[in-house]
């Protein structure tokens, strides 16, 4: 699989991307489950009507296939990336308290983080290891590198985030995926209650760290992904309920610039093992 990775990444941007249009509506097509979750969770967010939700089933696709191209052959990626809003990275670099980037699965999210890392400095990035050892072996392969690195999504990994921001360094969150049990509450996200992750809010409070929301935006005709900068004002609100609904907004204003880019297809709105219910659903 390594190998396939690899020469999947040789060919050009803009084959990857059709090709991924292609499998992305094969899949929708081909799984009703997952075009109904789809077709759900965007109307949920204003965005209705079969042609938004084939187009973000194709750009599904053209995400799953462009990230061999930032894996494996970076410094091409990089040469088609465009920032914006990188005045405020900047500053917030500047100031030496860290920063806390929020990533949502929106547009090339593996972008984001390699983009700081060549341009920024170091960044540590979280995420949950594969079950299976030859994707994980995958997934260590290709994100690593230069100023980049990556912590697993536990009590050590978390150590780990923590002792990056004091250093003054840049961390990564996915901050839409779903969290476990004891790890999340309850909050608004597009009018609908989904369990979000309290991580962000502890560690801005706990450190100081400025909070920016990175989104690689697809660019068309494979010339590339403009990445967006958008740092979210202070203070960080008191209490998880509030800095949940705090984060959760900020995600759907960028979301709003690229919304057929976002994975509504991914099940947000699951309710984990033993986690209570919201109110709304328990009455």
């Amino acid at each position: 699989m390594l190998t396939f990775y690899r020469l999947l990444a040789c060919l050009p941007l803009s084959w990857l991307h059709f090709l991924g249009r292609r499998l992305g509506l094969l899949v929708y097509r081909l799984s009703p489950t997952y075009a109904a979750r789809l077709r759900e969770n965007a109307a949920l967010a204003g965005f209705t009507g079969e042609k938004f939700a084939r187009a973000s089933a194709a750009s599904a696709g053209e995400g799953a296939l462009e990230v061999p191209k930032c894996w494996f052959r970076p410094d091409e990626a990089l040469s088609k990336v465009q920032a914006e809003g990188w005045d405020d990275v900047a500053a917030a670099i500047a100031e030496g308290k860290g920063i806390l980037f929020m990533t949502p699965h929106i547009g090339c999210f593996e972008i984001a983080a390699r983009y700081y890392a060549y341009r920024g400095g170091p960044i540590t990035v979280l995420y949950r290891p594969p079950r299976k050892q030859w994707l994980s072996t995958l997934v260590e392969a290709g994100r690593a590198g230069p100023n980049l690195d990556t912590a697993p999504a536990n009590l050590q990994g978390v150590r780990r985030l923590v002792r990056a921001l004091r250093k003054g360094d840049a961390i990564g969150i996915l901050p839409d995926q779903v969290p476990g049990n004891g790890e999340g509450v309850w909050a608004p996200f597009f009018g609908r209650d989904a369990f979000s992750m309290v991580l962000p809010g502890r560690l801005a409070t706990q450190t100081g760290a400025a909070v920016v929301l990175a989104a690689g935006e697809r660019l068309p005709g494979g010339k590339g992904w403009r990445v967006h900068y958008l740092r979210l004002p202070g203070p960080v609100p008191e209490g998880t309920d509030a800095q949940a609904a705090w984060v959760n907004a900020a995600m759907e204003r960028i979301i709003q610039r690229a919304p057929e880019q976002y994975l509504w297809g991914y099940n947000r709105y699951k309710k984990p093992r033993a986690a209570e219910a919201p109110i709304a659903d328990a009455q």
